[in-house]
């Protein structure tokens, strides 16, 4: 949450109010991402829930990750405060996710009312990160359901810079997918803006793909091709005689110097992409239990009582 003073009441109910038609016992994890519009007062005097109030507004997928470190449950699902994620799909999720699956995305099947520009940006950024991944990325959300064994691989993983969708994908459990509607808000502003998507993408490709240094490496590699070949050119011109006084040495210092500095380059950038990939210390491999097992070698023990399916 952040800035979302009036969305605080009627999420909570609505989350508790389709959580007590699920026979499982829950509990709600609110976080306050350095709100100043009294969301964190809110959050506090309830005590119907886990309020966690950062101390700062560190931004989305730090929230995110705070409440994955916090969630005690065999699963956890996380959504947007301002119910454009619906609550009425989470029994549905939980539902897949009770048939083996470990973890269930809520895809959009329609995005609602988006401006253009907006439209337009967010498809770009997902084709550019589902080619960088490998993986198709397109229509995802943040609202999905992760299970226990999920989670402790994505705690794992310890760089500071994450794209939690990105590393959902790529830790590879079985995945389901449910498609949904993306409400109108129902209240508040959003915090969302054209130049926000624009910072959140070039975090999140950075974060996740080492992608763009390949390309400056490729784009060396091949401007270099292009100077040889027109090197060879510019030689046969000058055999020939058909070539301007001094301009056959002028090309071939241009090309040489530049060909070399572009080599060099390519190189640096191949190094600095594996010296990337290092810095982030995934895990080498990750190991799915079965949810038949009795508990998955990574699961922490819950301590304290959860919240009663109808959120006593």
């Amino acid at each position: 949450m952040f800035n979302e003073a009036e969305m605080v009441a009627p999420l909570i109910e609505a989350v508790k109010a389709t959580m007590a038609a699920v026979s499982l016992s829950y509990e709600l994890i609110c976080i306050d991402d350095g709100s100043t519009d009294g969301t964190g007062a809110q959050l506090s005097a309830r005590t119907d829930i886990v309020p966690v109030l950062l101390s700062r507004n560190f931004g989305k997928e730090p929230a995110m990750v705070a409440g994955l470190t916090l969630a005690r449950g065999r699963a956890v699902i996380l959504m947007d405060a301002d119910l454009q994620h619906p609550p009425a799909l989470i029994p549905e999720l939980i539902a897949k996710w009770q048939e083996g699956f470990d973890v269930v995305n809520a895809l959009k099947s329609d995005r609602g009312r988006e401006s253009l520009p907006y439209r337009l940006a967010a498809g770009s950024f997902y084709r550019i990160l589902s080619r960088a991944m490998g993986q198709d990325l397109r229509n995802q959300s943040d609202f999905k359901l992760l299970d226990r064994q999920v989670v402790d691989a994505l705690l794992v993983c310890e760089e500071r810079n994450r794209f939690l969708r990105g590393l959902v994908a790529w830790l590879g459990f079985r995945v389901a997918n449910v498609p949904f509607v993306v409400s109108q808000r129902a209240g508040g502003q959003t915090s969302w803006s054209l130049s926000g998507l624009a910072r959140y993408s070039t975090r999140s490709i950075i974060a996740f793909s080492s992608a763009p240094l390949i390309v400056i490496a490729w784009l060396g590699f091949v401007t270099t091709g292009l100077g040889i070949l027109l090197s060879t050119q510019t030689l046969w011109n000058y055999v020939r005689g058909v070539a301007v006084d001094g301009f056959t040495t002028t090309i071939l210092v241009v090309l040489i110097m530049g060909g070399t500095i572009l080599v060099c380059l390519g190189v640096i950038a191949v190094y600095l992409a594996a010296i990337y990939d290092e810095l982030k210390r995934r895990p080498v491999f990750v190991v799915r239990t079965p949810q038949t097992s009795s508990s998955s070698p990574l699961a922490r023990e819950i301590s304290r009582p959860a919240v009663s399916p109808a959120g006593q």
